[in-house]
């Protein structure tokens, strides 16, 4: 059996927080503003993991009214939800993850945010895809940045 999903998330930039993107930290005078630490990547991943195993979405199960998740590590919150696929009998068999962001250049970390994932959620780097585009200044990104995920889980 195959599942698909998709997540979309975009977060705000503030100062005085650090750009957190896939677990990785980028080189940034400025941050993204959200409850936790605002990985609008991992978001958009949860969102899309969730969503193909028709669990909800991530304000379901971390709720930004919920002060415990105030400042918590995005990557901390998708090892809860790549658990909770594996209670359910899932396995994520592939994710592409695309960030929108005029700013910053994203090119140098791209291999790290990948490496970053692959780790945390135990599996292949070759079913992680981590790419960056910009809208050129057409759309939101510019004031913030956004993240578009696409994940095909699957039970063994």
């Amino acid at each position: 059996m195959l599942r698909i999903g998709h997540g979309y998330d975009v977060h705000r930039f503030c100062e005085g927080r650090k750009l957190i993107l896939c677990g990785v930290e980028i080189e940034s005078r400025e941050g993204l503003l959200g409850h936790s630490d605002a990985d609008v990547a991992v978001h958009a991943l949860m969102d899309a993991m969730l969503g193909a195993a028709a669990l909800g979405d991530i304000g379901r199960h971390f709720p930004d009214s919920d002060p415990k998740y105030k400042g918590a590590s995005s990557i901390m919150l998708l090892k809860k939800v790549n658990a909770l696929l594996k209670e359910e009998g899932l396995a994520l068999s592939n994710a592409d993850i695309t960030v929108i962001a005029e700013r910053p250049v994203l090119k140098n970390y791209i291999a790290a945010m990948r490496e970053s994932l692959a780790a945390e959620l135990d599996t292949d780097i070759s079913r992680i895809s981590v790419k960056a585009t910009t809208e050129e200044g057409l759309g939101i990104a510019g004031k913030g940045i956004a993240a578009h995920v696409v994940v095909l889980l699957e039970k063994p």
